[in-house]
């Protein structure tokens, strides 16, 4: 069976450097785990190296972290559905929202459950996502101030997820003052302004992020040590905390090109080939994974004489070329992973999941020298 690693060593050197960089910019974090699906022994891990909140858009990943770590505080990052709303006061400490029907809903099962249920409001600011207009802000939380057992902890806002619109000095300038002129008009406190997410990270880096921006929600860039602002790397951060194993169920030397007439395949695609290697044969390996599983466009072979062909439901197929390391039957082959990749892996029950527990001290020593 393949397996997706999860190397904890590595998440925690990760953890470690984006909270000593929150720490020195006065900024409160939460750690989004939605990536993880659930998987206990995933978010075991994670819950052992972070001390902070989780969030997630799913309830059934909230419900997983209750069950682990009762008194680990638990944000529901969307606007509820209020079907749910039963299970959200139950399962999750916050919640993201933008209709009042959805928070009136919120307040009578927080009554019913005697808890305060806490809340952001998030604003419009350009993703045309999630988010109530500026227009009706004032007036909106005015009307969420009179709601029993409703805190609101803080506004926030979406960007990036949906139309790729960046965060910049000047939004995060206009959502800080948002939150000074409610604060004004009705003399109340709100704590937080949660406007930053791993997209905002690169504008830390500059001293571009107002200091009432004082809550952040990071996923990719924990996981993956990703700049997502300038589609690079984050100097000092890991990127191989996940890697994807496979196992090899076949080995044969075979023609390039595929013989017959091609119609369709699984996909729906007709596949083109290059006609220069007609009469050409190369060493192909199927591994044991195939669509159903993962898209073959978001992982890497880490051997680079390696070559994904293509892959059916099941089945994935590599090209060796002359097969210079001796590859046989039941060997491994190893593939790093982007997040949308690790998201589809860890979505499949036919992927196993492991943690890993070793550090490779050499990169460790490169990652700490450039620090």
């Amino acid at each position: 069976m393949s397996y997706i690693t999860l190397n904890s060593n590595k998440l925690s050197h990760n953890y470690n450097f984006l909270n000593q960089l929150f720490r020195e910019k006065n900024i409160e974090w939460a750690v989004v785990g939605k990536l993880l699906c659930g998987n206990e022994k995933f978010l075991q891990c994670l819950l052992n190296i972070c001390d902070k909140e989780i969030c997630d858009s799913r309830l059934t990943n909230l419900r997983h972290i209750k069950k682990i770590s009762p008194t680990t505080q638990t944000v529901y990052i969307k606007p509820p559905a209020k079907r749910l709303v039963k299970n959200i006061v139950q399962f999750a400490d916050v919640s993201f929202n933008t209709e009042i029907d959805t928070i009136k809903a919120l307040s009578g099962e927080a009554v019913r459950q005697n808890k305060t249920h806490k809340i952001v409001i998030m604003v419009e600011m350009g993703e045309l996502r999630e988010g109530i207009m500026v227009k009706n802000l004032s007036n909106f939380y005015g009307e969420v101030l009179q709601l029993p057992n409703i805190y609101v902890v803080g506004i926030g806002t979406n960007l990036n997820c949906l139309n790729g619109i960046l965060p910049d000095e000047k939004k995060l300038i206009k959502l800080s003052r948002f939150k000074e002129i409610i604060e004004e008009a009705y003399n109340e406190k709100i704590p937080y302004i949660s406007a930053g997410s791993s997209v905002t990270i690169p504008l830390l880096f500059q001293n571009l992020v107002p200091e009432e921006i004082n809550h952040f929600r990071i996923g990719e860039t924990l996981f993956f040590g990703t700049d997502v602002y300038n589609d690079s790397t984050i100097n000092g951060m890991y990127q191989d905390v996940f890697k994807l194993t496979t196992e090899i169920i076949e080995i044969v030397e075979k023609p390039m090109i595929p013989a017959g007439d091609a119609g369709t395949n699984l996909t729906g695609e007709t596949p083109i080939h290059d006609q220069n290697n007609i009469g050409k044969t190369s060493v192909r390996a199927i591994v044991d994974i195939g669509i159903l599983d993962i898209d073959p466009t978001q992982i890497n072979p880490i051997n680079d004489d390696i070559e994904i062909i293509g892959a059916s439901s099941d089945m994935m197929i590599l090209d060796l070329s002359d097969n210079l390391q001796n590859y046989q039957v039941g060997d491994t082959v190893d593939f790093s992973m982007n997040y949308m990749a690790v998201l589809r892996a860890m979505n499949s029950d036919y992927v196993d999941k492991i943690v890993d527990n070793k550090l490779d001290l050499k990169r460790l020593k490169i990652l700490e020298d450039k620090n």
